[in-house]
């Protein structure tokens, strides 16, 4: 079995797809907002490498053709946002400034954190792109000098949680109005919080598209500075 899979190009799509087939399953079937269909995957993909003692080498080696879906899949998110133009148009000062808000929050907190935790400057500009989509993160972090695979790690991990825990923060805060959710889950969780703004509403989904192109730009921009301070 472990000679096939070694073997075999394609059966890292094959399982990915299959467990997070599981996870939409069991998404539908619990309802519970932590079986989210990614974090299950990501989950269930580990448990399968570590039971047949399966490098994750062999297992990205098919896997990583599903990554060549990833831009098209991105540049789709810009359709909900052109039927949104008007509501864009009308509010640009207030998402000019939910954006801004946005970057800047993420940074004070990652260095926030950094100095409770007694980071050093190589983890702490690690974990500055957290809240950007990873193709801009990984450039961010690779030019400051972090650890571009942590990096990743990271993101993925907060667009999860930023999954899960969307809607749940919004009732908590009272956020009802559609254009301030979309640009606070776009710009704090990316494009797997794009996909739960996608859930909520056609505004919360544009909003939030808008946010992942926009807010990466601005990372690109404040990250540098950021990363002086420590």
């Amino acid at each position: 079995m472990r000679e096939f899979l070694n073997e075999s190009i394609f059966w890292g799509v094959a399982i990915s797809v299959v467990t997070y087939e599981l996870g939409v399953f069991l998404k539908k079937k619990l309802s519970w907002p932590i079986c989210n269909p990614l974090l299950i995957s990501i989950v269930a993909v580990i448990i399968f490498l570590a039971a047949f003692d399966i490098p994750y080498e062999s297992y990205n080696a098919g896997a990583k053709y599903l990554s060549y879906l990833l831009t098209p899949a991105t540049v789709c998110l810009a359709i909900p946002l052109y039927e949104q133009t008007q509501l864009l148009k009308k509010n640009f000062k207030a998402i000019a400034a939910g954006l801004i808000s946005g970057v800047m929050t993420s940074g004070i907190c990652v260095f926030v954190l950094a100095l409770l935790f007694g980071l050093n400057h190589t983890e702490y500009v690690t974990l500055l792109p957290k809240s950007i989509t990873t193709a801009i993160g990984m450039g961010i972090s690779e030019e400051l000098g972090g650890y571009v695979t942590i990096t990743v790690a990271v993101i993925v991990i907060t667009g999860v949680i930023g999954n899960i825990l969307a809607e749940t923060v919004c009732r908590l805060f009272r956020i009802e109005e559609p254009v301030a959710k979309g640009i606070a889950i776009g710009s704090s969780s990316h494009a797997l919080g794009t996909v739960k703004a996608l859930e909520m509403g056609e505004i919360e989904g544009a909003m939030s598209s808008l946010s992942i192109a926009v807010a990466g730009l601005l990372t690109v921009i404040a990250a540098p500075l950021f990363a002086n301070f420590l």
